[in-house]
């Protein structure tokens, strides 16, 4: 191969969210020739919409977890090479009700000894002290010491910029409409590559929509703000609350979790209604970005409500004991409803499509990047996102 062949590389990533990128990333710093292509003129899906959460202690026990840790570790490096923000104060989840109180004691008996996550439950007077008391009117707080916040306005830019200088061919406002056997048909033209690796997020219709139809993938539509406290808050954890417990895989599964499932049906049909659970992400700018709920479907409707907002500004305001003033308001929009939480699909002898089908890219994305790369590299088998682990089936 010509190795400055502008229309010729050794792998091409089609897609410049978080999965391109770790993918990129993974390719270039074992010495390959690498292109990314961008329909966009900068990253402008689900990776650059969220709230920059890598969250680990959500995480259920098996690859998930394992890749939450892998990407933390690539994080960390990643941020002091392309100068961007990676915190690790960690994350606060907040009881609310006995019934949250309950799973968060679970969690710790159970799980975090069995699968050694690294979080604390805060009660009485840690809890009472937390923030000068501003929390005391919650049970308990579980302290999340491994997961990062990431602002994603700035680290997804960063994160192109640092590949760029490392040698990643970037090719932003190119729509890629063909791909077959390391040839791929492009706006821009036409490009070989030894391999090439599909991101595509959530469009299941540009490219081997035949292949992806199959598998009755969904959207998932977020309603998100930006808000500013009343009062002074220098927020330096990410904040969730016991809803959270029914929602994410480390606790969901727990035979506590049921009481709060049952709870929210009773107390707040609206909440299960709309899929709200709350995550408040602190920027480095002393904002905060709130949310959020959850639409899914096969296409995303432009149009927000008004009463999930005003839900979800209430329960921000409850948890913090501030009142809070909006910003700015936006949908976040991810790939959903797939056979596991992703994908890694062979294509072809050359072609690989790497989709996510939950909301937790920036989690686990640098991870799987890793992972798959090295597999193609080896000829080992892909990553699978279909391991379970048994569920928990009493408090011990």
């Amino acid at each position: 191969m010509n190795s400055t062949d502008p229309h010729h590389f050794d792998l091409a990533v089609v897609g410049s969210g978080i999965l391109g990128l770790a993918h990129a990333y993974a390719a270039v710093k074992r010495g390959l020739r690498v292109a990314v292509f961008e329909r966009t003129g900068t990253p402008l899906g689900a990776s650059i919409r969220n709230f920059g959460m890598g969250l680990v202690t959500g995480q259920p026990p098996g690859i998930m977890l394992d890749l939450a840790r892998e990407s933390r570790e690539l994080w960390l490096h990643l941020s002091t090479r392309a100068n961007f923000s990676a915190r690790e104060a960690g994350t606060l989840l907040f009881a609310r009700t006995e019934a949250e109180r309950d799973v968060l004691q679970e969690f710790m008996i159970v799980r975090a000894r069995q699968y050694e996550y690294r979080a604390s439950l805060l009660q009485g007077d840690k809890l009472n002290t937390l923030y000068n008391g501003r929390f005391s009117h919650h049970l308990a707080a579980l302290h999340g010491t491994e997961d990062l916040q990431l602002y994603s306005r700035e680290a997804m830019p960063a994160l192109v910029a640092y590949l760029h200088s490392q040698g990643v061919h970037f090719r932003f406002n190119t729509l890629v409409h063909g791909v077959g056997d390391g040839h791929i048909s492009s706006t821009a033209g036409e490009f070989r590559a030894e391999r090439v690796i599909i991101c595509s997020g959530h469009d299941y219709q540009t490219l081997f929509a035949d292949k992806l139809q199959a598998m009755n993938l969904k959207q998932c539509r977020l309603q998100m703000l930006r808000v500013k406290t009343e009062d002074a808050l220098p927020l330096t954890h990410a904040v969730l609350t016991g809803l959270s417990c029914t929602h994410y895989g480390a606790f969901s599964d727990l035979p506590t979790a049921r009481a709060v499932h049952a709870e929210i049906d009773q107390t707040a049909p609206l909440l299960n209604k709309h899929g709200i659970h709350l995550l408040v992400s602190p920027t480095p700018y002393q904002e905060l970005i709130i949310g959020d709920s959850h639409y899914y479907g096969t296409d995303s409707p432009p149009f927000n409500s008004e009463e999930i907002d005003q839900l979800m500004i209430g329960l921000a305001e409850h948890t913090l004991a501030t009142r809070v003033q909006v910003l700015e308001r936006w949908q976040g929009v991810y790939g959903s409803k797939g056979p596991g939480p992703f994908s890694a699909l062979p294509i072809d002898d050359k072609t690989t499509a790497v989709l996510m089908h939950t909301g937790i890219g920036m989690s686990v994305g640098l991870g799987l990047g890793e992972r798959v790369m090295k597999a193609l590299l080896a000829g080992d088998a892909l990553p699978s996102g279909n391991a379970v682990v048994a569920p928990v089936t009493a408090l011990a």
